[in-house]
This record gives structure tokens, sequence and C-alpha cells, in this order.
């Protein structure tokens, strides 16, 4: 595909991990930028537009359940899972699978086209979907294998964002079972299974150039080895990216040390050579030793600082992994702004801690907001599978235009404007979101609000 070629002039722009002033920027017919100019003379900004408001580059929510979107905020109550002892992970995976077991394919398009819409706005440019709504709502397998996909590439083309999708491998319920609950009957698949829909995924969606596709491994105790292997080489020779939910909760880390006598990321790493094209996702519950060794490997940890902490996961050891590459996910979408999830894992290390700018320290320098941008930026790329996550020629040109009039923002000076954009409120805003250079439409979202309402009518009344 070929884009328009523009060039844009921004009085500040994030380069390099830095505010740079009067720069130029120049979007080749790649849709990536061809040339960035950081103090620019007057004379050579005549043809360029003229963008109103300090510029970022746009962030990767490097992991989503779109479907979850609908149940944000309905989980709230005591006892929402009939019968559970306990309001944990485990009570709340039941009310979740409720949703999952009867969400359609045109549903699964609205409530992620709606969600895609709210990410846009946000500041995400790309979206990592872990994907494992493979079958019939009956668990059956459905007339057409790649529906649930495609719903989702739709949603993704409709608002304008850019998408890995990430189909699951999941085969059984936990590390003693042989297969999955009839409650899971959806999500099942084998390695066959998955990399015939990841191909054929590939093959459809191919001439659509924000769209790209890596596999993700439900987790350790929903695979055996052997599968893992047999999907994560043919990812391997693809170039694609792996994700993997791990060490999430206590519980897992429990049953993996029962049936492997090694802690989930030990294990992992005991049996697979990790390295960049990796996501680990959540590694809440990691150790120390752990830990060095997925920063030594090249992996990436994807932290999801709102879904870990609506479910009572627990808090990520980030001083513990300094120096490490990571990056942020929405999850079950709780909240759908990366300036919440960066704020909240700030406060996070704070609390646990008793100390403030945990992340400056970590990174050493003098802006925890920087730090935390510049880390969630830096795994973005690994995560998606893109050249993401930086105003500089060869990224792909996606940026936002921050709104100073945005009333967290109002008089502050133009070197702290970053710090106040994560850690004051009200949310400010963004007055535009670019794709490739590419403004993206704002004029859908009044009927994909009514499309959504539709569907949480009919999935709720």
């Amino acid at each position: 595909m070929t884009y328009e070629k523009m060039n844009f002039f921004a009085a500040q722009a994030w380069v390099d991990g830095a505010w740079a002033r009067d720069v130029l920027l120049k979007v080749g017919a790649d849709g990536r930028w061809s040339d960035v100019q950081t103090n620019t003379p007057s004379e050579d900004r005549s043809k360029a537009t003229v963008l109103n408001g300090p510029l970022l580059p746009g962030l990767v929510n490097a992991h989503s359940h779109a479907f979850q979107r609908a149940m944000a905020g309905l989980t709230e109550r005591r006892g929402d899972s009939p019968g559970a002892a306990s309001d944990d992970f485990w009570s709340w995976r039941d009310r979740m699978y409720s949703v999952a077991r009867r969400v359609t394919p045109s549903q699964l398009e609205a409530i992620a086209a709606f969600l895609y819409a709210e990410l846009l706005d946000a500041g995400y440019t790309q979206v990592c979907e872990f994907h494992y709504l493979h079958n019939a709502a009956d668990g059956a397998p459905a007339a057409d294998p790649l529906e649930m996909s495609l719903a989702l590439v739709r949603a993704a083309q409709t608002v304008g964002i850019g998408l890995t999708l990430l189909p699951t491998l999941y085969m059984r319920s936990g590390f003693s079972d042989a297969g999955l609950r009839a409650d899971q009957s959806r999500f099942a698949s084998t390695p066959a299974s998955l990399l015939r829909l990841l191909e054929s995924v590939r093959a459809q969606a191919a001439h659509l150039p924000e769209f790209n596709a890596g596999v993700a491994l439900h987790s350790l105790r929903a695979a055996d080895m052997a599968a893992i292997r047999e999907v994560c080489s043919h990812a391997a020779g693809a170039g694609l990216p792996i994700h993997i939910h791990i060490a999430e909760q206590t519980r897992e880390v429990q049953d993996c040390i029962a049936a492997s006598g090694q802690r989930p990321i030990e294990h992992l790493l005991s049996n697979v050579a990790l390295n960049a094209q990796w996501n680990l996702v959540h590694a809440t519950h990691a150790s120390p030793a752990e830990l060095q060794a997925v920063r030594e490997s090249g992996a990436s940890i994807v932290i999801c600082p709102s879904t870990e902490a609506n479910l009572g996961d627990g808090v990520f050891d980030f001083s513990g992994y300094a120096n490490g590459t990571w990056a942020i996910g929405s999850d079950s979408h709780v909240t759908r702004s990366w300036t919440q999830e960066l704020r909240l894992l700030e406060y996070s290390q704070r609390l646990t801690r008793r100390r403030r700018n945990v992340a400056a320290q970590t990174a050493n320098c003098a802006s925890s907001a920087a730090a935390l941008l510049q880390g969630a930026l830096s795994g973005g790329s690994s995560a998606s599978g893109r050249p993401l996550g930086a105003i500089r020629a060869g990224q792909r040109a996606d940026f936002l235009v921050l709104d100073v009039q945005s009333a967290a923002l109002l008089g502050v000076p133009g070197a702290q404007v970053l710090d106040a954009l994560v850690f004051s409120s009200p949310e400010a805003r963004f007055t535009d979101v670019f794709v490739a250079g590419r403004r993206t439409m704002h004029d859908l979202r009044p009927q994909l609000a009514q499309d959504f309402l539709r569907t949480m009518r009919a999935l709720w009344n």
C-alpha cells in the first residue's frame, strides 16, 4: 500500500527519550518516518502541516482480550461467582467464561471496534490481541474457523488501529489434566489447528498494512511442552512474536512446582530458548533469578497493572527487573488508558517500597514519567513485531498530539508536560492520533457506541 507523503511541524516532540524543539517530521510513501529534523529553521517549515501541541510516539497495547471489555465494571461485587469460597482470580475467571462462551462473531466485532476506538483515543496505536475464542459457542468446530479472528481484523480496520493478532494454543485445563473442561471447550486448539488458523489469517489479511500476526501460548498449565515447542519452532522460523501468560498467580506457581519441580519461568527456560521474540505476560510472581534470566535472554515482560490490581494478582518486581525490556497491556480493559497503566505501575512500587520516583531511580534518570514512557515504548516493538515506539526515521509514523488546554496540563512548563500527563488528573486529552501518518477517524464513534450498546444489552439483559 502507498501512503500520501506528508510533512508535519511540531514546536515540541518526544525524540530519542527527550523533548526536542522545532521538529520537522516527514512521512514517506511507506507510512514510516523518512526524516526527523530538530531545531528546524523557520524557512524550512513553510510547507509542513503545523500540529497544535506537543507530539508523543503512539504506544503499543501489548496484551488485550477484547471480548473482556464487555464485562468491565461487572465483576466488582462480592460473590459474583456462584459458590465461590472467596473472590480472587479464579472466581473472576468463572464470570469471564460466561461471556466467552456466549459471544458471537458479530458481537465480538462490535465489542472490539468500540474498544479499539477507545484505545486510539487514549493514545494506543497498535494492539496485540491474545485471541483464544476459536470455536463455536457450544465448543464444536466453527463452520468457518476464521470467523472470530476475522471479526477482530475487521474491527481494527474499521477504526484504523494497528493489530497484531495472536491465535492462542489452549489444550488442557491444568498441569495434570488431559484436556479441557466443558466450559473451556470454545478455546480448544492443537498445534496443527492453531498453525492452520495462523497461516490462513495471515494469507487473508496480507494486504492490510497495519496487520500482522504472531502466536500465543495460553500458559504452561494449558499446553504440554512438546506442543509448545512445535508452535514456537514455527513462529521462530517465520520471525513472529511469541506471547505467553506466566507466573500470574501464586497457585499457578505452586502447581507448576508440583508438576515439574520448577517455577514457571524456570521451567520455560529449561525447555525453550528465550530470545527477543518472546513476550512473557505478567510474570508477577517471578523470582529474582528468573527475572535476571529473562533480562539476559532479551525477552520482554508485558506488565498489565490495572488488570493485575483488579484481579488481586500481586505487584510485579519492577526494581528487580532493572534494565530489562518490558511493555504494557490493558488485558481485561478495566481501564483503556496507558497513562493510567503507567501511573498505577509506579504507585504500586511506591506503596510496596514506601519510596517515591521508583521508576526514575530504577532507570537512573530524573523523571519517573520519562522512564516509564521509554520503557513502555521499548517493549512495544518486540510485542507487536513491528517497528514502532519512536519518532525516528524507519519507524512507523504513529504519533499523538497532546492537548495542552487539558485541565491537568494548564500552566505546566513545557519541560514537565510528560510528568503532568502521567501523574496529574483528570486525564489529559489527545487532540489527534495518527497511525502511519494518517489521522484516525472520529466520525465513526456514535455508530460504534450504538453497536456496542446493542451487544451489551444482548449479553446482559
